[in-house]
């Protein structure tokens, strides 16, 4: 446990951190969630809606470090490549 009073804030500052970027991958994870949803729906104009949406999520989450700029980049042009896919 920390001994001192530095170590001790900066458990606390790391447990708020923590939940900070917790509710910031979730926010990542939903909006992902949400066009692969309007997709399998078959629902281009919704998918494209969504994925607007996502985009700037995305790029957000990525920009904080919360997940790797590559792993959004790749997100970003999967759900772009299941949309165009669409009939």
């Amino acid at each position: 446990m920390a001994n001192t009073a530095q170590a001790r804030k900066r458990a606390r500052q790391n447990a708020a951190q923590r939940l900070h970027n917790m509710a910031l991958r979730s926010q990542y994870r939903t909006a992902v969630k949400k066009v692969r949803k309007a997709v399998e729906a078959g629902d281009k104009a919704a998918a494209q809606a969504a994925f607007q949406v996502s985009m700037g999520v995305i790029d957000r989450i990525a920009d904080k470090a919360i997940v790797h700029k590559n792993k959004a980049a790749r997100h970003k042009s999967r759900l772009s490549a299941a949309i165009k896919a669409m009939a």
